[in-house]
């Protein structure tokens, strides 16, 4: 396996590594997580890794980070950065064995739903769409205050988008 940071993230670990020891030096608790990482995260199986790479950085504007490959240069281990974390990562299907598949090659609908917040939820739904993901619901103003889409991507997975407008539209659905 071969390491490769695609936007220099190992400047960006290095600082937060001495900021680490800088704390413990100080008598302070380290952030127990890794550089540029959230505090939950979480991790796809994609069908192919390289259409994936290309999906997410066309559709949704996520830039590649730290790509783990393998001897015949095929990505086994993918980060992708949002707004400067790692809100997502993921592997091919079959990578270090894995048996574990995306929910496209099972045939199936995802019970969960990932939710961001973009600057333009409107203008990132005609994005995602013009990369091939499939408008679940057009934006639309919601109760709670959110400007939201709906979308699925090539690998099955759902996502929410959704930029906050603070505009709240009567009680909760139910409320009396």
């Amino acid at each position: 396996m071969t390491l490769h940071s695609v936007d220099g993230g190992h400047a960006n670990a290095a600082q937060a590594n001495t900021a680490q020891i800088n704390a413990a030096q100080a008598g302070e608790r380290a952030d127990p997580r890794a550089p540029q990482m959230p505090w939950l995260s979480i991790y796809l199986t994609v069908k192919d890794a390289d259409a994936s790479l290309d999906f997410y950085s066309r559709a949704f504007g996520f830039a590649p980070g730290m790509v783990v490959r393998d001897e015949q240069g095929a990505p086994q281990h993918v980060e992708m950065q949002y707004r400067g974390e790692t809100p997502v990562m993921f592997s091919p299907e079959g990578a270090q064995g894995c048996a574990a598949q995306s929910p496209a090659t099972l045939g199936v609908t995802m019970p969960v739903t990932f939710y961001l917040y973009h600057d333009d939820v409107d203008a990132l739904c005609a994005q995602a769409r013009a990369a091939g993901a499939r408008v679940e619901a057009e934006p639309q103003d919601m109760f709670w205050g959110d400007r939201m889409a709906a979308l699925v991507c090539p690998n099955g997975y759902r996502w929410s988008f959704a930029t906050h407008t603070g505009q709240t539209d009567g009680p909760l659905p139910g409320a009396a």
